[in-house]
């Protein structure tokens, strides 16, 4: 098992090569959850994620020959960046194994630390098995993202940073995804701090913890943005520290995702992933149980693809009612669209988009269909824009 003897030897080993990531209170996030919310900023390491912790612990740890051979790894971007880094920071051979659904962004900056990297299968279990079978085959030491006592001491050498900045903290609340995360930020957190509340946070589609720690059987799979922590097989070491440790896994919903990572950038002004903003999905989720509480949250990781960000950013406008899209029947004469421009306008609305169809949507050669999408406030300024819109035409809101 792994101890908190492991884990500040890990810390030890580690400084130098890995960033002491600052702890900061988030105030607007703080003032629109009600919890007391402190962010750790490991989007800011190298390589944009916490992964960096374990994966230079356990290569610090290999013995000459093993250097020699080289290293192999899967994962579905921050482990393999993280082994890449520290690899040829080490002057190591690495290959990465990645499932083809990994984001572009995760593959580039892979191959960027010179890594060579292998894309095969559609998941992470059909990726971790050709690593296997390529480490067999070449004599390469397998590096586990989570499964890994070595690993797992580095990991949890984020507890240790957080407890020694924030001593009088409630709860720490981490992303989960095989586990090797949260379970050695356990260890160290209930040696140091035993009245510290450890949640772990799983998304839905994957509730691969909360599921075994209820007794019920592991069923996962599914799109989720929250990819980091979209594992099928979870840690079996993670989990028996777990429950020795009497850690907690929420659940939140895929929505609750794009929320927190909508919310981090706009009130935060940060970065962060689907995984990265996993805590703060919780805190979103759960508000009556996290209010007035000291709260630690890991940004774990802002590898974000540009295009994703860019939609849920979008998707939350809507969501939050400062972009409304809605279907007009009108009459097809002149002046119409100027009138209707005029009302958004009037109503301080700012038009974004505009389909007009006229001869195949409209059951009438008379009237015609248009698509407007425009920008409000808030969802009251939205509504108010559309009441205006009703007045004088038949509107459905999209």
């Amino acid at each position: 098992m792994v101890t908190l003897a492991d884990i500040e030897a890990a810390a030890g080993r580690i400084a130098g090569a890995v960033l002491r990531t600052p702890l900061v209170r988030a105030d607007a996030l703080s003032r629109a959850t009600g919890a007391d919310i402190h962010l750790k900023l490991e989007n800011l390491q190298a390589t944009g994620a916490f992964k960096e912790r374990g994966a230079a612990n356990r290569i610090a740890l290999l013995t000459e020959a093993e250097r020699k051979s080289g290293v192999i790894a899967m994962s579905a971007g921050n482990h393999a960046q993280a082994v890449a880094r520290h690899a040829q920071l080490a002057g190591i051979r690495a290959t990465i194994v990645m499932p083809r659904f990994t984001p572009t962004t995760k593959v580039t900056r892979t191959r960027a630390w010179g890594a060579q990297v292998v894309l095969h299968g559609e998941t992470l279990a059909e990726a971790a098995a050709h690593a296997h079978e390529l480490a067999a085959r070449e004599g390469l030491v397998f590096v586990h993202p989570y499964d890994d006592a070595d690993v797992i001491a580095g990991q949890g050498t984020l507890a240790l940073e957080v407890i020694h900045d924030l001593p009088d903290l409630d709860a720490l609340v981490i992303p989960t995804g095989g586990g090797g995360f949260i379970s050695g930020c356990a260890v160290a957190a209930r040696a140091l701090r035993p009245r510290v509340e450890i949640l772990g946070v799983e998304v839905e589609s994957y509730a691969g913890f909360a599921q075994a720690l209820a007794g019920q059987e592991v069923k996962v799979g599914g799109a989720t943005i929250a990819e980091g922590i979209a594992v099928r097989d979870i840690g079996q070491l993670p989990l028996a520290l777990l429950k020795e440790h009497e850690v907690e896994v929420l659940v939140v919903p895929e929505a609750a995702v794009e929320q927190a990572i909508a919310m981090l950038a706009e009130s935060g002004k940060i970065v962060a992933e689907g995984a990265g903003a996993a805590a703060l999905a919780a805190v979103l989720t759960f508000p009556q149980r996290f209010a007035g509480r000291r709260l630690a949250l890991p940004i774990c990781g802002g590898n974000i693809d540009t295009r994703v960000l860019a939609n849920t950013l979008l998707r939350n406008l809507m969501r939050d009612g400062r972009i409304v899209k809605v279907l007009m029947e009108i009459p097809d004469r002149p002046g119409v669209l100027a009138d209707i421009a005029a009302r958004i306008g009037d109503q301080g609305g700012n038009i974004i988009e505009v389909v007009h169809q006229r001869q195949f949507a409209s059951p009438t050669v008379q009237a015609a269909h248009l698509e407007v999408m425009f920008e409000a406030r808030d969802a009251a300024h939205g509504r108010s824009i559309t009441e205006a819109l009703e007045a004088a035409y038949t509107v459905r809101r999209l």
